[in-house]
């Protein structure tokens, strides 16, 4: 971020995030854990796309608001397990987690079953090989990927990745950005709070910022 003082309401500081990602990158509210009032303010700040970490907390805090609200995009932009699959092609547009083909294949069945629009897909790309992280290697990525184009009925539109703590995030931004392009993906899902606007610069057609958005989450 480029301020360490709070800002004073949501609208401050998704004005500010918009003015340092500029034109070109869209702002995806990272809302995990975040009350609903929060939610209702960034909602009246203008801010339409939400990336939400768990499927039933999004259930619970979408079911009432979904249908009222025109151009609302939501995004999974947590792990999914193969069993909450079909609740997730049901509510959310995007998904940007796929990382295993196990995944890929609950997520066709589910889409088969449902008879929802698919909702488009990212590649989670673990660019550090951090074993407790999910993402698939960047080894392992073009065999993915050719599976997902080969059989998801549905678009793959990009890749998301998220750097490991301990190391600086520019280099593996570089990567994912330089791994979307060799493979033709439009979407470069990179960047948090702490490291937007670098994000952005190296390439980001996504940034997901819940803190420097939200303000700090409750215990």
């Amino acid at each position: 971020m480029s301020s360490d003082t709070q800002p004073v309401s949501i609208r401050e500081a998704r004005n500010r995030i918009l003015a340092e990602i500029g034109d070109g990158v869209t702002l995806v509210a990272a809302s995990k854990r975040q009350p609903d009032d929060r939610i209702d303010a960034a909602l009246e700040a203008g801010q339409r796309v939400f990336g939400e970490n768990r499927v039933q907390e999004a259930q619970q805090r979408w079911a009432g608001r979904q249908d009222n609200l025109e151009g609302l995009e939501l995004r999974l932009i947590g792990p999914l397990q193969t069993n909450k699959a079909e609740d997730a092609v049901r509510l959310f547009g995007v998904i940007e987690t796929l990382d295993r083909e196990k995944l890929l294949r609950a997520l066709v069945k589910a889409v088969e079953k449902t008879g929802v629009a698919p909702p488009d897909l990212l590649i989670q790309v673990n660019t550090g090989d951090e074993p407790q992280k999910g993402g698939v290697s960047v080894a392992g990525l073009t065999e993915l990927l050719t599976a997902t184009r080969d059989t998801y009925p549905g678009r793959l539109i990009g890749l998301m990745c998220i750097p490991p703590a301990e190391e600086p995030a520019a280099p593996h931004f570089a990567l994912l950005k330089s791994l979307a392009d060799a493979h033709d993906l439009a979407e470069v899902s990179m960047g948090m709070s702490g490291d937007y606007a670098l994000a952005a610069r190296l390439g980001a057609t996504h940034v997901r910022v819940g803190t420097a958005l939200f303000g700090a989450r409750a215990s």
